[in-house]
């Protein structure tokens, strides 16, 4: 083979791994106060509903456990006159999308009783409900399991119980800032954390959507909660206030199939 065919070849692989997504949304939590033009407050305790939001959840969420400032995103958990804050937001009806990669990179809160999350739901929730929708858990923790990160899919045929899941320990998880992200395709769904893959769910059914209800558009949550089922049952009053802060969120769209 001629030494120009090579370089020609090597220049186009190279090319292909470079350009294989590119940016389709991002959120940098720029100015002073969050856009409610892409991001929705979700408030109160759940009820009548879902009370509790259907995990035994302790707080209140509220407008005002949050700033916007330095192009951080910071959302507090206080304790006050025994009642418990937070803030949770979505893209509900705003911002969604279906296939891609989507990431953030955040600081954890600490202690025991404290629950953030970012995370997506089907857009078809308020049609079909939960689990049917779907549901993508990019990243959770839980106070009381220090220097672990949860990664998990819900499902109708799991029932909504966490069984497609993968826990991970990362001993430096709760020092400064780290980059979240799922890959998600027509065919599976990986999770990193620091571009490190953490676990993958690729079923074979792919047809099922009880089993994959990933065929469809979804949007973003981002909140930290506080006790419940997972985040609980114990809580460290003493940890009060504590912050989730979220640098950015990026999502990048597939120019290639998978």
């Amino acid at each position: 083979m001629k030494p120009s065919l090579v370089i020609v070849l090597f220049l186009s692989i190279f090319s292909y791994k470079g350009q294989d997504t590119e940016l389709l949304w991002e959120e940098n939590f720029d100015g002073n106060t969050l856009n409610e033009s892409v991001w929705n407050f979700e408030l109160g305790n759940g009820c009548p509903n879902i009370c509790g939001w259907g995990n035994n959840e302790l707080q209140e969420y509220t407008k005002t456990n949050h700033k916007v400032e330095n192009g951080l995103l910071t959302i507090t958990a206080k304790h006050e006159d025994s009642v418990y804050s937070s803030t949770r937001i979505t893209t509900k009806n705003k911002f969604q999308f279906k296939y891609g990669k989507i990431e953030a990179r955040a600081k954890l809160p600490v202690g025991k009783g404290l629950w953030p999350a970012f995370w997506m739901l089907g857009s078809n929730i308020d049609k079909v409900g939960w689990p049917k929708c779907g549901e993508i858990d990019i990243l959770e923790y839980v106070g009381k399991e220090p220097h672990k990160i949860f990664n998990s899919l819900h499902t109708r045929d799991s029932h909504g119980n966490t069984v497609n899941t993968k826990k991970t320990k990362i001993e430096s998880i709760e020092e400064g800032f780290h980059v979240y992200s799922a890959n998600w395709t027509e065919t599976k769904i990986e999770f990193f954390v620091d571009n490190k893959l953490l676990y993958t769910f690729a079923p074979d059914e792919l047809e099922n959507d009880n089993i994959w209800p990933f065929n469809q558009s979804f949007y973003v949550i981002l909140n930290l909660a506080i006790g419940g089922n997972f985040g609980g049952p114990e809580v460290d009053d003493s940890i009060f206030p504590q912050e989730f802060v979220i640098d950015y969120i990026k999502v990048f769209k597939h120019k290639y199939s998978d």
